[in-house]
C-alpha cells in the first residue's frame, strides 16, 4: 500500500513557575533550541531581536510572532509517522503461505527530541496456523522404561495437535552427553558398549553428544519407525547434555527444516537436569560455546567434545532468535500447552536504542486500555487485540548508532519494522553562508545568527577579545547594582564570556545559568533521569519531581497474577505503596491476614504440585510462584502466626494447606500430599436412612401424644372418685326425689246423702 504520513500533535507552551524553558535555555543556535523543549521555536529571521540577547531568538512560536516574527522563519518542526508497509490481517494459515499476524509491518518515524509520538499496531492469533513439533529424546540408560512409552508417540501427537491445525510436521532427536570423562566412561572396552558389565541392562549403543534424527515431516509413519529404532546409551554422571542438543536443534534451522511460516515447539524430554556453562571445564574444555550449527554430515554434533556447555543465556537469545518454544517433558499435555501459548500475546522490542523511550498501553478482548501492559492473556485463536506505542526521543544520537528497531509478538515470525529519522537540525540550516558579510566576514551566518572566527566577538562578529569599556560593562549586568556577568564570567564587546567550570558549564547572557546547580538523588544530579537546565531539573519521558526520581512507568508494579500492586495498593514513582491492612513486599503480594490471601496462593499450591492439572510448565510455574512449598502428610494447624486455608478440587475432594510469612521474607506454604477424599456414599442407603428416620420421628411423635392422653383422662377420673367419695348421701336414693302419688285412711259418714256406704274413699 502506499505510504501515509500521519502528523502528530506536539506539546503547547508554557511555563513552570514563571519561568520560561526556552528562553532561560542555552540556545545559541537553532539546534541548540530544538534540543531544549519540544514547544521551543527558533526564529531564522535576520533583522528579528537586535539589541536583545542572543537566546531571546529561542521562544515559544506564539511570543516569537508577538515580537514580530514573520512565520515563514519560524522553526519548528514536529514529529510524524510514515506507514511503508501495512497488509491487512490474515484470517486463516491454511490457505496463505505468507500469513499476516501483526499490522502495520513497517514504519517510518521522524522524531524530535522531548516529543512523544504514539502509533497503534494490531496482532491476531490466525486459525489454523502451521505448526512444526521437534521432540528431542534423553537416551541415556535411566530412560530406557521412557523409551518404550513413546513407540506410538507420533499417532498420538499428531491425533492431538490436529485439533487445532491441519498443517503438523514433526521432527525427532536424540542425545546423552560428552563422551569423554568424567561426563561418560571412556575405558576402551565401554567404547562400544558403555553398558558392559552392567548385569541389568548389559547392551546399549556408544555415547553420543546429540544426534539428529528425522527432520520435520507430515509423515508420522516416519516418526514412529524412527523412534522403534532406538536404543539407549549410557554416560557416568547423572546431569546429561540435553542444552547442547537443544542449541543444535534451535540453530540449525535447515537440517533441523523448521518452517519460517509456522509455530516452533521444541518438546525436551529428559529424567535429569542438564550440564550448565562452565561444566565443561571438568573435562578440560575451556572454550565458550559459539551458539552455531556444528551438525555434520551424519548429522551427529561435531563439537561436542571440543566447546563448553551452552549457557542459560545464550539458549534463551538463540530460542527467542528463532522463535522456538520450549516445553519440558509434558508430552500428554502438549496439546494443552499449545493451546496455552496461543492464549497470550506478549510484545518484545529487539535492537532498542538507548536514546529512545517506549511505553506500551494494551487494549485486550474487554476493550480496556492497560496502561503499563504488553500482554493480553486468555485469548481465543482468532482473536484481534491492539496495542498503544508510544514514542519519545531523549536526545539526538551520535553519528553511527542504530536508527531502528523491531517490535514483534514472543514466538511469531512477524514482527514490525520501525526506522527512526532524528529531528534534530532546522531547515535554516541549509542555507549557512560561511564568511558572510553580515558576519563582517568573520564568520558564518546560519538561521539569524553569526557564528565567528575564533577571536572575534559580538553579534556580527565586529569585536576582538580583550577590548572592553563602561558601556560594554554595563550591558553585561543583569540589573543595576549587580556583578558583572554574575561573577563568573568576563564582559567583552558587550557580552559576557563565561568562565569554564570543572562542575559543569556556566552559560547564559549574564552566566546566570549553569547545569550542575540542580537537585540530586543519592548524590547524582537530577537522579540520572533529566537535564539540569539553569537551575532546574527537567526530567526525561517517564519521570517526574524535582530530581527526577519519580517514575511514571507502572510496570514494576505489576503482580504475577497481572493486578496493579496485588489490588492491595497503589503504583508511587514505580513502586507500590500498600493500603490493605497486613499486605507488604514489593507489589503487596504478601498478605496472610488479608481475606483473599488463601485464594491467590491457590492457583501457586496447583502449579507446583504437578499432578493438579492446572499447569505442567515447570518453567511457567517457577515464573508463577516463587513461594517455598513443604508438603506434608498430616498438616499441623497450631502456628499462630499461619492461616489455614482450604479448597474444593475438581473430584471433590479438600485440598488443606497453611500460609506463612518467614522473617526473610519468604512466603512459605504448607501442603498436604493429596487432597482429603471422602469415600463414596450410597444413594439408596441415603435414601432408606432418611425414610427410616421420618418413620421414627413419626411414631414417637404418636407414642408421646398417646402418653399424654393417658396421662390427662387418669388425671380427670382420679378427680372424679375424689368428688364421689366426698358425698353425704347414699348411692341408691337421692334426697331431692319425691313420689308423685301418695294414700290416706279418712273416717267419712256419708249419711247425710240419705244413702249408706260401706267402704273407703281415696282423695287425690
Amino acid at each position: 500500500p502506499p505510504s501515509s504520513d500521519i502528523p502528530l500533535p506536539v506539546c503547547i507552551g508554557f511555563t513552570e513557575l514563571g519561568l520560561n524553558i526556552c528562553t532561560s535555555g542555552s540556545a545559541t543556535s537553532c539546534r541548540d533550541c530544538l534540543l531544549i523543549h519540544p514547544s521551543c521555536a527558533w526564529c531564522a529571521q535576520e533583522d528579528f531581536g537586535r539589541g536583545k540577547t542572543l537566546t531571546s531568538r529561542c521562544d515559544f512560536i506564539q511570543n516569537l510572532q508577538k515580537r514580530g516574527c514573520e512565520p515563514r522563519f519560524v522553526e519548528n518542526p514536529s514529529s510524524s509517522i510514515s506507514v511503508l508497509q501495512n497488509i491487512p490481517l490474515s484470517s486463516k494459515g491454511l490457505s496463505q503461505y505468507d500469513v499476516i499476524q501483526i499490522m502495520p509491518q513497517k514504519l517510518a518515524l521522524s522524531l524530535r527530541p522531548g516529543g512523544q509520538t504514539w502509533f497503534e499496531l494490531q496482532v491476531r492469533q490466525v486459525e489454523d496456523y502451521p505448526v512444526d513439533v521437534y521432540y528431542l529424546m534423553d537416551l541415556s540408560l535411566s530412560m530406557k522404561d521412557d523409551l518404550e512409552t513413546i513407540r506410538n508417540l507420533g499417532t498420538k501427537l499428531a491425533h492431538e495437535m490436529g485439533k487445532l491445525t491441519s498443517n503438523f510436521r514433526l521432527g525427532f532427536g536424540t542425545f546423552v552427553d560428552k563422551n569423554m570423562s568424567p561426563f561418560s566412561y571412556t575405558a576402551e572396552k565401554y567404547q562400544e558398549n558403555p553398558c558392559s558389565g552392567y548385569k541389568l541392562f548389559p547392551n546399549c549403543v556408544p555415547t553420543f553428544g546429540f544426534r539428529h534424527i528425522l527432520p520435520l515431516t507430515d509423515k508420522v509413519d516416519r516418526f514412529n519407525e524412527e523412534v522403534q529404532k532406538q536404543m539407549v546409551s549410557r554416560n557416568r554422571d547423572a546431569p546429561e547434555g540435553g542444552f547442547d542438543a537443544i542449541l543444535q536443534a534451535a540453530v540449525c534451522k535447515e537440517k533441523i527444516g523448521w518452517r519460517k511460516e509456522a509455530y516452533h515447539l521444541l518438546v525436551f524430554t529428559t529424567d535429569d537436569v542438564p550440564h550448565l556453562a562452565l561444566d565443561g571445564r571438568l573435562g578440560g574444555l575451556v572454550e565458550p560455546h559459539d551458539g552455531q550449527c556444528h551438525l555434520d554430515d551424519n548429522s551427529e554434533y561435531s563439537a561436542s567434545t571440543k566447546m563448553d556447555y551452552p549457557s542459560l543465556a545464550l539458549l534463551g537469545e538463540k530460542l527467542a532468535e528463532n522463535n522456538i518454544f520450549l516445553i519440558f517433558a509434558v508430552t500428554k499435555q502438549l496439546y494443552i500447552i499449545y493451546k496455552n501459548i496461543r492464549s497470550k500475546v506478549e510484545l518484545s522490542v529487539w535492537d532498542h536504542p538507548e536514546d529512545i523511550s517506549l511505553s506500551f498501553t494494551a487494549t485486550c478482548q474487554d476493550g480496556m486500555p492497560l496502561p503499563g501492559f504488553r500482554k493480553c492473556a486468555d485469548l481465543k485463536i482468532g482473536d484481534t487485540v491492539s496495542f498503544n506505542v508510544s514514542v519519545e526521543a531523549r536526545s539526538c544520537p551520535p553519528h553511527g548508532a542504530n536508527h531502528s528497531f523491531t517490535i514483534k509478538p514472543v514466538g511469531f515470525k512477524d514482527h514490525l519494522e520501525v526506522s527512526v529519522d532524528y529531528q534534530c537540525d532546522c531547515g535554516c540550516s541549509k542555507t549557512a553562508q560561511v564568511n558572510s558579510s553580515i558576519c563582517s566576514s568573520t564568520g558564518t551566518y546560519n538561521c539569524g545568527t553569526c557564528h565567528c572566527e575564533p577571536g572575534y566577538l559580538g553579534a556580527r562578529c565586529e569585536c576582538q577579545e580583550g577590548e572592553a569599556s563602561s558601556i560594554y560593562l554595563n550591558a553585561c549586568r543583569e540589573a543595576e547594582g549587580k556583578q558583572v556577568c554574575s561573577g563568573r564570567g568576563e564582559c567583552s564587546c558587550n557580552q559576557c564570556l563565561c568562565y569554564e567550570s570543572e562542575f559543569g558549564k556556566i552559560y547564559g547572557s549574564f552566566c546566570e545559568c549553569d547545569d550542575f546547580s540542580c537537585a540530586r538523588h543519592k548524590g547524582i544530579l537530577c537522579s540520572g533521569h533529566g537535564e539540569c537546565h539553569c537551575g532546574e531539573c527537567k526530567c526525561h519521558a517517564g519521570y517526574v519531581g524535582d530530581n527526577c526520581n519519580c517514575s511514571t512507568e507502572t510496570s514494576s508494579c505489576i503482580s504475577d497474577d497481572g493486578r496493579m500492586c496485588s489490588g492491595r495498593g497503589s503504583c508511587a514513582c514505580g513502586r507500590c505503596q500498600c493500603t490493605e491492612p497486613g499486605s507488604f513486599g514489593e507489589t503487596c503480594e504478601k498478605c496472610p491476614t488479608c481475606p483473599d490471601a488463601c485464594a491467590t496462593k491457590r492457583e501457586c499450591i496447583e502449579c507446583r504440585l504437578f499432578n493438579s492439572g492446572q499447569l505442567t510448565d515447570n518453567q511457567t510455574c517457577q515464573r508463577l510462584c516463587k513461594d517455598e512449598i513443604i508438603t506434608v502428610e498430616t498438616l499441623k494447624t497450631d502456628d499462630p502466626g499461619a492461616v489455614l486455608c482450604l479448597y474444593k478440587t475438581d473430584n471433590n475432594c479438600v485440598m488443606k494447606f497453611t500460609y506463612s510469612e518467614h522473617t526473610s521474607g519468604q512466603s512459605v506454604l504448607t501442603t498436604l500430599k493429596e487432597p482429603e477424599c471422602s469415600t463414596g456414599t450410597d444413594a439408596l442407603m441415603v435414601l432408606l436412612a432418611v425414610v427410616g428416620s421420618i418413620l421414627l420421628v413419626g411414631v414417637v411423635l404418636l407414642a408421646v401424644w398417646k402418653l399424654v392422653i393417658t396421662i390427662h383422662d387418669w388425671r380427670e377420673f382420679s378427680r372424679f372418685q375424689s368428688a364421689r367419695s366426698r358425698a353425704r348421701y347414699e348411692m341408691a336414693s337421692n334426697p331431692l326425689y319425691k313420689q308423685p302419688v301418695s294414700t290416706h285412711d279418712l273416717e267419712t259418714d256419708l249419711s247425710m246423702y240419705g244413702k249408706p256406704y260401706n267402704g273407703g274413699m281415696t282423695v287425690d
